[in-house]
């Protein structure tokens, strides 16, 4: 009878691992609200991958990253709190920072939560990584068990140099893989990874957070070598462009060409491996486009947004962003509900049925009920805050200011997702309750 009796717990441990879906979770950098034909139908870019999987699961209209950096951004989508939490408030920049300690040792990432699970899932990362490389920082010593990427926030997409050192990563061994373009070398390590785990039929967490469409950096190049938009010769052809193309706007159209094409090939392989229908995927930019008005690098469109990354407009908060998992989520569905990037880590602790850590406070609030029937957002309020801009969303009202000393200036999102009039005259009373919110947030770190 104790024989049986093992036996069959034993048979209940391993349908629970069976049961719990393989996670995906990518992101691109700096990729516009509106770049995408399926937020912007009149965009020039092509990216029949992503319209297909927003065809296939839901996009989401209301989306936000916790941060409009690339750094910060990542810190909170990794340990689901925001900036003011976890510490590391600033972008990384030069050597020193991208391979100094960045993000606080102490916060605990996705990965490691996935491994408290009853059944522990295998982990992956796979590009930029851009919040600490020193040791003790490194993906491989957070949690991930595989890592293939850069320590930087941007490196060249065929050379992978950043700041004039190679930037190209092993675990914490460095490697040299010249001519190869990063984009899909990044996607070629994500599905060797789960192919592999899915043959080994162990639940996996897989991180691939492309640099692309990261403008070009001319510090990042070779001596004599051009300062653009990098893209290879056969994504310029298929668009209808000569790889020879000076105009920086059809080589950033080529770029996320190419992106689109990498993540095509990523859904492709998860359908020929059979996970696909057991694969909860989510894509999201990590901060909106850059609109600083430097000539040939703020490419990425917003619209109808106002202003973009390093702000806390819409435009710099507000990204494209896409879930799919079969089954769950009914395809070619539209999520208005706002949610932002802190909710991912809860979303994973609860697709893993694993336990959050005692004694941490999180911003994220579990997604998946939204996601999956249409449920309200969980969310009361947003709070941002980077540099010196700030900002405050309370269900469809949001106020923004860009200095401490200039006043909130107040918007009605539901009518005004442009934030182009400032009602805070004229809604006295909407902007006290806001004001009350956002000090109510500091409140609880001061």
């Amino acid at each position: 009878m104790r024989v049986l009796l093992l036996a069959l717990l034993f048979a209940c441990a391993a349908s629970v691992g069976e049961d719990r879906p393989n996670i995906l979770l990518i992101t691109c950098d700096n990729l516009g609200y509106g770049d995408l034909p399926c937020y912007r139908p009149e965009s020039s870019i092509q990216a029949p991958n992503l319209d297909r999987l927003a065809s296939e699961g839901a996009r989401l209209t209301q989306f936000y990253t916790a941060s409009p950096t690339c750094t910060v951004s990542r810190a909170c989508l990794l340990t689901g709190r925001i900036p003011q939490r976890h510490g590391l408030t600033e972008q990384l920049g030069g050597i020193e920072g991208n391979y100094g300690v960045g993000l606080h040792q102490r916060e605990i990432l996705i990965p490691g939560i996935l491994k408290t699970a009853q059944t522990p899932y295998a982990t992956g990362c796979f590009g930029k990584w851009n919040i600490g490389f020193a040791p003790g920082s490194r993906p491989t010593e957070r949690g991930f068990d595989e890592f293939l990427g850069h320590a930087s926030g941007n490196i060249d997409y065929y050379h992978h140099r950043y700041n004039g050192e190679r930037d190209l990563f092993l675990g914490i061994k460095p490697i040299i893989r010249d001519g190869l373009y990063a984009t899909d070398l990044f996607a070629d390590a994500a599905i060797d990874f789960f192919i592999r785990k899915s043959k080994e039929e162990a639940p996996w967490f897989c991180y691939l957070p492309f640099n692309s469409p990261h403008f070009p950096n001319k510090r990042n190049k070779l001596p004599g070598q051009s300062d653009e938009w990098q893209a290879p010769d056969w994504a310029f052809e298929v668009i209808g462009h000569s790889p020879g193309e000076t105009d920086p706007k059809k080589r950033y159209d080529a770029v996320v060409f190419a992106l689109d094409h990498a993540i095509g090939r990523v859904l492709d392989a998860l359908e020929e491996t059979g996970e696909a229908e057991n694969t909860f995927l989510f894509f999201m930019s990590d901060n909106g486009g850059f609109r600083l008005n430097r000539k040939g690098l703020d490419i990425g469109i917003n619209e109808p947004l106002r202003s973009g990354g390093v702000t806390c407009w819409e435009g710099g908060l507000r990204v494209p962003a896409i879930v799919r998992w079969p089954g769950e989520i009914t395809p070619g569905t539209v999520v208005d509900a706002p949610l932002w990037s802190p909710d991912l880590l809860i979303a994973c602790a609860k697709l893993a049925g694993a336990d959050l850590p005692d004694g941490v406070a999180y911003d994220g609030k579990d997604p998946l009920p939204v996601l999956t029937r249409g449920a309200e957002s969980p969310h009361d309020s947003f709070y941002f805050r980077y540099r010196t801009h700030a900002a405050l969303r309370k269900g469809d009202w949001k106020m923004v200011r860009e200095k401490p000393a200039h006043p909130w200036q107040l918007f009605d999102l539901s009518l005004d997702s442009a934030e182009s009039e400032d009602l805070a005259a004229a809604k006295p009373g909407v902007l006290s309750e806001l004001e009350s919110c956002f000090s109510e947030w500091e409140s609880q770190w001061k």
